[in-house]
């Protein structure tokens, strides 16, 4: 079976930063969780290819430790597949012919076949193409499309595996086999509603009795389930939930251990959600829900939207937020006045009048990474000190 050539994730062009707040200039689109895997994943399990680099030219300097290197857009020499982050590939196999030279969607092109030799400047719509199943991503409030349209079958790909069987003491409704137990730990009178998915937890999740888990549902590895109604959602690595969560995407390592309400939202690594944080993802007028990124205003076309929280965002006890919030990197929420439809990067306080400095950023980082082992190295340190300068003047 021939090698498939190195992939290249590509981020939306510049003039697609409003759509892509908060997370534009904080990580990579294709680092974005799009169901279950990151947009990145996605492309590498569809066409069975190693990522060789991230194209991005929105945060230079972006390091974690687990992803391809990340380097501007710049020519590619063949063979080569160059693949567009704002695409999310379903979960069969995409099976590239020679004559390939572009991957579409709805007549659209998502990615492009480099031949050996060849060079790629850019996008274009040129050669013959292949139409493949996916969902298209206008912006970030379309992951949460994406998790709707995908997420289903993303659980549905781990029914083939081995896993361990229903755990006794639970509460099944639906098909038992539609549970899907990755040596993670249930307590006793959990409830397990596969009726519409399956439920999966990968190995090291915690779940606590009194947790009613409603499928299709994922919870990453080492996540902390700790009671409430926990549905249609996605939780990576690390996740520790409580309360209502519904039909939304925390991408890693973020907190949400009390009671409150989280719905159709998207939630970066590293947040705090501080006890009762509630959002709204209804308008009384049962509108569609217009998002504020800055100076632009994005209509989504979604009825139900919560709120886009962007990296090492904390919000207060009893935090209120309204439909279509977006939330910038770092910000932290308090005080009397209510949150803004679009709170500023590092904004310190509801009223986003001052700003965190970058030294109390680093110390908060690195007292937060520390309580998940994480170790806060230079090339860590480097990365976030880089995400900083980007948005606040020195």
């Amino acid at each position: 079976m021939p090698v498939p050539p190195p992939l290249y994730v590509l981020d939306p062009p510049e003039s697609l930063g409003p759509a892509w707040a908060p997370f534009a200039g904080v990580r990579p689109i294709g680092e974005l969780r799009a169901g279950i895997w990151r947009i990145r994943e996605r492309w590498e399990r569809a066409l069975q290819a190693r990522s060789a680099a991230l194209l991005s030219g929105n945060c230079p300097g972006f390091y974690e430790g687990a992803e391809p290197p990340v380097r501007a857009l710049a020519s590619i020499t063949g063979p080569a597949i160059v693949a567009a982050s704002w695409f999310a590939p379903g979960t069969g196999p995409i099976t590239l012919e020679p004559a390939f030279r572009r991957l579409t969607h709805d007549g659209q092109t998502v990615a492009w076949i480099v031949g050996n030799g060849e060079h790629w400047e850019g996008p274009h719509d040129e050669g013959p193409a292949h139409q493949v199943a996916g969902v298209l991503l206008r912006g970030t409030f379309d992951l949460i499309t994406a998790g709707e349209q995908l997420l289903p079958e993303d659980c549905a790909a781990f029914l083939a595996g081995d896993r361990d069987p229903a755990p006794g003491g639970g509460i099944v409704l639906g098909d038992p086999r539609d549970v899907v137990i990755l040596g993670a730990e249930v307590e006793p009178g959990v409830v397990f509603d596969v009726r519409h998915g399956p439920v999966v937890l990968e190995r090291g999740v915690e779940t606590r009795h009194g947790t009613r888990l409603e499928g299709p549902l994922y919870a990453g590895p080492r996540c902390r389930l700790l009671g409430g109604y926990l549905r249609t959602s996605v939780f990576g690595p690390r996740c520790t939930v409580r309360g209502e969560v519904s039909g939304s995407t925390f991408l890693g390592y973020s907190n949400k251990s009390h009671d409150g309400f989280v719905g159709h939202s998207v939630v970066g690594y590293w947040v705090n959600l501080g006890a009762g944080t509630t959002t709204s993802n209804l308008k009384n007028t049962y509108g569609p829900i217009t998002i504020q990124a800055g100076d632009a205003r994005l209509e989504t076309g979604r009825q139900f939207l919560g709120s886009l929280i962007a990296d090492h965002v904390k919000t207060a006890i009893g935090t209120l937020l309204g439909t279509g919030t977006v939330v910038s990197v770092g910000a932290h929420l308090f005080g009397p006045a209510p949150v803004p439809k679009c709170v500023p990067p590092f904004a310190w306080g509801n009223e986003g009048r001052e700003r965190l400095d970058e030294k109390g950023f680093l110390r908060i980082a690195e007292r937060v990474w520390s309580r998940r082992e994480i170790e806060f190295t230079p090339e860590r340190r480097a990365s976030l000190v880089a995400t900083y300068r980007r948005f606040v003047s020195q």
